[in-house]
């Protein structure tokens, strides 16, 4: 007799799709999350392959962008959370800064800059941004 879960129960496919990873807030901390992120893409792709090889690298590109913000705007620790949602990946980013991100220009022959946040709104298909008194979370969801 097979039994329900009950509602109060995560699910086991959603446990093992769901982590969280703390940093320091170092300049090296971008790689690492980058890292990090690949560590659950991998184990995510042995269950459910992404839909596309593009999926899978703006995850990572989204990360980055995300964590090199966090590392330039926002002093202190940083959390990256990422789990797998029935059509996606929904990834937040922590970070001690009560500032919203803002779009700025970019300027080319300045050396480039500007574009991170520019490039999260392009690739993800919903992005929010949720403000405390301690600082902020941004919530981004991408396809899978």
């Amino acid at each position: 007799m097979a039994t329900e879960p009950r509602w109060d129960e995560t699910p086991p496919s959603e446990e093992r799709h769901e982590r969280s990873f703390s940093f320091p807030g170092e300049l090296r901390n971008v790689t690492g999350a980058r890292l990090a992120a690949e560590q659950f893409l991998s184990a995510l792709a042995r269950d459910a392959p992404p839909g596309t090889p593009e999926y899978w690298d703006d995850i990572l590109l989204v990360v980055t962008e995300l964590a090199a913000n966090a590392i330039q705007y926002a002093p202190g620790p940083f959390d990256l959370r990422m789990r797998r949602t029935f059509d996606g990946v929904h990834v937040t980013m922590r970070d001690t800064s009560t500032t919203e991100p803002a779009p700025r220009p970019f300027h080319p022959s300045a050396g480039g800059g500007g574009i991170g946040w520019h490039l999260v709104h392009t690739l993800c298909t919903q992005v929010s941004v949720v403000v405390d008194d301690r600082g902020k979370d941004i919530h981004v969801f991408l396809p899978w």
